[in-house]
């Protein structure tokens, strides 16, 4: 009896300090988890959904897509590229020393010492941040973090990634119709596609050749559109996962998550 109340007693120790560790800290952690600060900028991250995205995240986790999707960006670590900016008043001298250095996946160390040089030279550098693994940059421009989820409820992460993953999906097809298309008819956009159609999310309605057609009425690639008299709408539904779909863009550098943007010049 006494070697039975001390095994209960080990096992609800066991448990309690269990659960305290992977579910009653990360609770207190993530529950008090604010908007944050995106580096070299006023702005802050992540901006709440709209009332579309929002409502479509709850079709998202009604039609099973986290059985398929992802939404997480894993990456192997960060380094540095040296980036001229002004190749000053010798330019020759600058490009010849250019061609001697190592500029892309360097240390911090490398990058300072790459910098001096150039900077000897007459030139002017900048050092950026990046991140680097195999999911980097197909996938997203950095790793997930927690601020990514703010405000997701439920978090659709996922675990199997027989499709490709969605945290940056708006980054990499930011058209509407697309999205839409895509939900209707997937082969239409993505060749070979296995994801299976969603079209109970559509109305194929009849049009009269006198009929204006309706402005939301899906624009499909040649070969795929349907029927002559008909056209497909997007249902309230649809349209709300589209808006879902097209907000997963993960473009902020954070403390926990940093990178330099690319600036594109106009």
């Amino acid at each position: 009896m006494k070697n039975g109340f001390s095994v209960f007693l080990a096992s609800f120790l066991a448990l309690s300090l269990s659960w305290c560790g992977f579910v009653l800290g990360p609770a207190k952690q993530l529950g008090t988890q604010k908007q944050a600060a995106v580096l070299n900028s006023s702005d802050v991250y992540p901006i709440q959904r709209s009332g579309a995205a929002a409502l479509g995240l709850q079709v998202y986790r009604a039609n099973g897509c986290a059985a398929c999707h992802t939404e997480q960006v894993r990456q192997d670590g960060v380094a540095c590229e040296v980036v001229l900016a002004s190749a000053g008043k010798k330019p020759t001298a600058v490009s010849n020393l250019l061609s001697t250095l190592k500029l892309a996946g360097l240390t911090k160390e490398e990058a300072d010492a790459a910098s001096d040089k150039i900077s000897g030279a007459g030139g002017t550098v900048e050092t950026h941040v990046v991140p680097v693994g195999v999911e980097i940059p197909r996938w997203g421009l950095r790793q997930s973090v927690a601020a990514d989820y703010l405000y997701d409820t439920p978090v659709q992460l996922g675990s199997l990634r027989a499709g490709p993953d969605l945290a940056n999906v708006a980054a990499r097809f930011p058209d509407l119709n697309w999205q839409l298309v895509h939900l209707y008819a997937p082969q239409a956009v993505v060749k070979n596609s296995a994801m299976p159609p969603f079209r109970f999310l559509f109305e194929v309605r009849n049009i009269k050749p006198a009929d204006t057609p309706s402005p939301d009425a899906l624009k499909f690639p040649q070969g795929f559109a349907p029927p002559a008299g008909s056209e497909v709408v997007p249902t309230t539904e649809a349209k709300e996962l589209a808006a879902y779909l097209l907000s997963l863009k993960v473009d902020a550098p954070l403390y926990e998550a940093p990178f330099t943007p690319v600036m594109t010049k106009p």
